[in-house]
């Protein structure tokens, strides 16, 4: 969900102390230092402030990360680190004055044991070589996202990614074993266990996995791995509501013999959008129902999988007799149903920028929360009509406001309030997996316990006193 909006919470700040820069490439080699034109022919990403500052480094070990945080911290630079760049609430945003620490070259799956099902990758890599790694040995890592091919393993660590199979096999914070990092004053922390049983003291690095780079930067990984299933299968449904939704969803969940691997749902507006940019149509599909819920299932070889969705689908006519299905009969049938979910950019080719959020709730709580939001809505202004889509099982919603953003100010702090106003009491996040980043500070301000806020402030300033690792982002000094 692109947001190419500048962020108002990181200012301008002076320019790189003298010699700063060239004391950098002594370390990295000057091919590994970027500004200029250099720094300009690389991509931003969602943020077109990310590369702000004017200069990027990319070293290509956990030991010359530990150079460049130490020589930042002598010289009192501000370190943003990033990864694939893809973040959508200004997590790696960047000043003048600041350095922005790359782990694109630390890309490698360095190990792959496919009896104890773990992969060792650096930060860079991609979720999608991790995959392709782990699906040669008939494994993979247990999460998914639609920008797979940019996210990284640091990345997503950094904002404890959630995904399409979070409600299966948790968020990111379940699959890390262990992970090697570099704090504030340039220490290395390496703790790269490989085992799921550990009882040995602290486990450190949950201080790092959900903390966007702001307690040190993340250059190795250790993730479970999971059996790869044999086949798939994918079938979309229209459905009256989102009860029925629940429902489908909960009678999927207990399919013998198979294992529930995708349940996105999307609401008439948001499927009809993607529908009609992408030319795609099915007579075996209402286009009147109020929501559509996109399943994925996994088992073994033999055409099974389809005799399952056949079964279900029985037995959702018999509860909802006007639901309607479509089971998909190649891999080309099956990519042109997940596009119309994963194709978010779709939105904002009409809405350039439009504001967007993510939240999750509680299964049960989502009905009552939306009859509450969307005439909220409405009440601040009467053309808002949200594109709703989200993975249903885990209860975690993405509402994309059908308008040009940014809103103004004034009018923002009125959307929010409206978005967040009860999630906390309903037993939800106002963020269920895009993180904070510079964008969603004030809402944690406004809905979290001040207890716990005080906890994080004194983290941060006990790790890092300076402040100079990701000023500005999660918590306000």
């Amino acid at each position: 969900m692109p947001d190419r909006t500048p962020d108002p919470i990181i200012a301008a700040a002076p320019a790189l102390p003298a010699g700063f820069e060239d004391r950098l490439r002594a370390l990295l080699g000057p091919a590994h230092v970027r500004t200029g034109e250099a720094l300009a022919a690389i991509d931003p990403g969602w943020n077109k402030d990310n590369l702000k500052s004017g200069c990027l480094a990319l070293p290509g070990s956990t030991d010359e990360v530990a150079a460049v945080v130490r020589l930042c911290r002598e010289a009192g630079v501000a370190i943003v680190p990033q990864g694939g760049r893809t973040g959508l609430v200004g997590g790696s945003v960047s000043a003048p004055g600041q350095l922005v620490v790359s782990t694109a070259r630390l890309n490698a799956v360095e190990r792959l044991d496919p009896i104890e099902r773990t992969v060792t990758a650096g930060s860079g890599a991609t979720l999608q070589s991790v995959q392709e790694a782990a699906a040669a040995h008939g494994l993979e890592p247990g999460i998914d996202l639609p920008s797979r091919g940019t996210a990284t393993v640091g990345g997503m660590i950094s904002t404890n990614a959630g995904g399409i199979m979070a409600f299966r096999n948790g968020v990111m914070r379940h699959r890390v074993f262990g992970l090697e990092a570099v704090m504030p004053d340039g220490t290395v922390m390496s703790d790269l266990t490989r085992v799921v049983k550990t009882a040995a003291g602290y486990d450190l690095k949950h201080l790092l996995i959900g903390g966007e780079g702001t307690l040190g930067i993340v250059t190795r990984a250790v993730l479970k791995l999971d059996p790869l299933p044999e086949a798939n299968a994918t079938a979309l449904f229209g459905l009256p509501s989102v009860e029925a939704v629940l429902e489908v969803i909960r009678l999927a969940l207990a399919l013998p013999g198979v294992a529930l691997r995708g349940a996105e749902a999307m609401w008439k507006p948001f499927l009809d959008h993607t529908a009609r940019a992408l030319g795609w149509e099915s007579e075996a599909i209402d286009r009147t129902a109020s929501i559509y819920l996109l399943l994925s299932i996994g088992g073994a070889e033999g055409g099974t999988l389809p005799a399952a969705f056949e079964t279900l689908f029985e037995t959702v006519v018999e509860r909802f007799p006007e639901a309607s299905g479509l089971i998909a009969q190649s891999l080309r049938q099956e990519r042109d149903l997940w596009r119309l979910r994963e194709d978010t950019d779709l939105v904002y080719h009409t809405y350039p920028a439009a504001p967007s959020f993510d939240v999750s709730l509680p299964q049960s709580e989502i009905p009552a929360y939306l009859d509450r939001l969307l005439p909220d809505l409405k009440a601040i202004d009467q053309g808002f009509a949200p594109f709703v889509f989200g993975h249903l099982a885990d209860g975690n919603l993405h509402l994309i406001l059908n308008c040009p953003g940014p809103l103004e100010p004034d009018l923002m702090a009125k959307v929010e309030h409206a978005l967040y106003r009860d999630v906390s009491q309903r037993g939800g996040s106002f963020s269920a997996e895009h993180g904070v980043g510079t964008k969603r500070i004030g809402p944690m301000e406004a809905t979290a316990d001040p207890g716990k806020l005080a906890f994080m402030r004194l983290l941060k300033s006990s790790l890092d006193p300076a402040g100079l690792m990701n000023p500005g982002v999660v918590i306000r000094r």
